[in-house]
């Protein structure tokens, strides 16, 4: 479930607005957008995903947390951890190269 938007990362560029199928934060002028209805949440982490500068953080827990900061969650690494976990962070490196299957498209064509 979305717990947080941080204040001080966010760029206000709306994108976890757009990409949120089920419509869970509002966009707020000159301001980050708020999660607005947060039992709407699916915990799909698209928001999560598509944030340029790791400003959201989605728990997988389905149940809204207590105590959670941005403080907490800076010093924990959470915040963008889902992506970085998946291969989407900015740091890293592709890999798709090594992968067996690309190997074998790529001797076809």
């Amino acid at each position: 479930m979305i717990e947080l938007v941080s204040e001080s990362r966010c760029i206000q560029c709306n994108i976890c607005v757009k990409v949120c199928p089920t419509n869970v934060f509002d966009k707020v002028p000159n301001a980050p957008p708020i999660i607005a209805r947060q039992s709407d949440c699916q915990t799909c982490f698209m928001c999560e995903l598509y944030c340029p500068v790791d400003a959201l953080y989605v728990s997988p827990d389905v149940e809204p947390l207590t105590g959670i900061n941005e403080q907490s969650l800076e010093e924990a690494k959470l915040l963008g951890s889902y992506r970085k976990n998946i291969g989407w962070a900015k740091s890293l490196t592709t890999t798709a190269k090594q992968d067996s299957t690309y190997q074998l498209l790529n001797n076809i064509k």
